[in-house]
């Protein structure tokens, strides 16, 4: 074994990077004999130097993290403090003075992931970030390595904790939105802002991250089409069920049917029961890939958390550690398909349409006109009606979302339209 240790800086210790400075203290050995040579954190950066951290020698604590990334001799520098800045600077310097880069960050890598690879290769270091999506459930590895010889064409997916919980608790239970995110906010699920989570921010980097790997595209995070999921309601999932599904925040990367194009989108669906993704209960993730070789796959586990999340850290860390030992490189970025990302328009589905109608005569007909009228075809029709009012629910066959928008906004139209309930797209029959 090589007797000098290569050397890791930790910027940020937060919930996740206290987790691997544990890790790499009380697994040193196990680590060591993994890689081929000793691994020792030399430096940690934090903004509040003062605070206790359990099992850090207080010697290595920094507030400087451009001198400590500026060192010269680190082989690893682990970037867990998010945000785009001062990350991005960070993880370029660190490249500048000799070090690959792990990463958690998913926001960043979604907005520069092409200009981080770019200067990796400039400078000859590894960027490596499976910590980015879906905490530890191992994703990007597969999809970057293991599939990298077959043609991947969907990858659909739960990759948000926190929204998953809010909607499991609304299916289960029958809680409204707002009770059940703050039984998610009690239990440390939510954050005290959870705009991120249930608005599909989150969602929304990581399916860039995934359709970019996937089908070897760069796929920005303003290429993906995002909705939140604040707008659910019972209502929702009591139609869900009769239907014989369930509600979901879905991440959707998909391969156009030519393979001329790629699109991106998160946003709620209904999921019928008998999926995989059905079944994911609580704060769990799951990610359900289909490809021509392989056939379908389904990757499930914790998507969040300091412990998972440092596991997936841990586990770049000894894969750059070994390329540094053999004097190799991990895999970069693969973007040599290079195919438009087509705009949410062109997305072709089912539809879940909930209306407001006036209990009358003929109302039934002008609905059914008007989607007869943009070219998209209804499968089912069922109407409730009482003391004049009534609930007309469409489901229809596979329509673009051009078409649909354009029926929508022709029912709101309609005198006998009082509301437009509801819009849910139904996806992964």
């Amino acid at each position: 074994m090589r007797t000098r240790p290569l050397k890791v800086a930790l910027l940020g210790c937060g919930v996740v990077g206290s987790e691997v400075a544990r890790i790499m203290t009380t697994h040193a050995d196990d680590l060591a004999a993994r890689i081929g040579a000793p691994v020792e954190l030399v430096g940690v950066a934090v903004r509040r130097p003062d605070k206790v951290r359990e099992g850090i020698d207080p010697d290595l604590v920094t507030t400087d993290a451009t001198a400590l990334v500026k060192r010269g001799d680190l082989d690893v520098v682990v970037e867990v403090i998010g945000g785009i800045e001062p990350a991005r600077a960070l993880i370029t310097t660190a490249f500048e003075h000799g070090a690959s880069v792990v990463s958690a960050n998913k926001a960043l890598i979604a907005q520069d992931g092409a200009a981080l690879h770019a200067a990796a290769d400039e400078h000859g270091r590894d960027l490596y970030y499976e910590a980015a999506v879906a905490g530890a459930i191992p994703l990007i590895r597969p999809l970057r390595e293991s599939l990298a010889g077959d043609k991947v064409n969907r990858v659909l997916g739960i990759v948000n904790g926190t929204t998953n919980f809010i909607l499991d608790k609304m299916d289960s239970t029958g809680a409204g939105y707002q009770e059940a995110l703050d039984e998610a906010t009690a239990l440390g699920y939510a954050e005290a802002d959870p705009t991120a989570d249930v608005e599909g921010f989150d969602a929304a980097a990581k399916a860039a991250i995934l359709a970019g790997i996937a089908f070897h595209t760069r796929v920005r995070l303003d290429d993906v089409h995002r909705e939140g999921m604040t707008e659910v309601t019972a209502a929702d999932f009591a139609s869900a069920k009769e239907m014989g599904c369930t509600i979901k925040l879905l991440a959707i990367c998909e391969r156009a049917a030519d393979g001329a194009s790629v699109t991106a989108r998160v946003h709620p669906a209904m999921i019928p029961l008998g999926h995989p993704l059905a079944g994911v209960r609580g704060a769990y993730n799951a990610v359900f890939v289909e490809s021509d070789a392989a056939g379908q796959l389904m990757f499930y586990g914790p998507g969040a958390g300091g412990a998972p999340t440092a596991s997936a850290v841990l586990g770049d860390i000894v894969a750059v550690c070994r390329n540094r030992l053999s004097g190799a490189r991990g895999p970069g970025e693969s973007a040599y398909a290079a195919l438009p990302v087509s705009p949410m328009g062109e997305v072709v589905t089912r539809y879940h349409i909930s209306l407001d109608v006036a209990d009358k005569p003929g109302v039934l007909a002008q609905v059914a006109t008007v989607f007869a009228e943009h070219g998209v075809s209804i499968d089912t029709v069922r109407q409730q009606g009482k003391d004049g009012e009534a609930s007309l629910v469409v489901i229809t066959h596979r329509a673009s979302d051009a078409a649909l928008g354009g029926t929508v906004e022709a029912l709101r139209k309609l005198d006998t339209v009082r509301g437009v309930a509801s819009i849910m797209r139904v996806e992964g029959e």
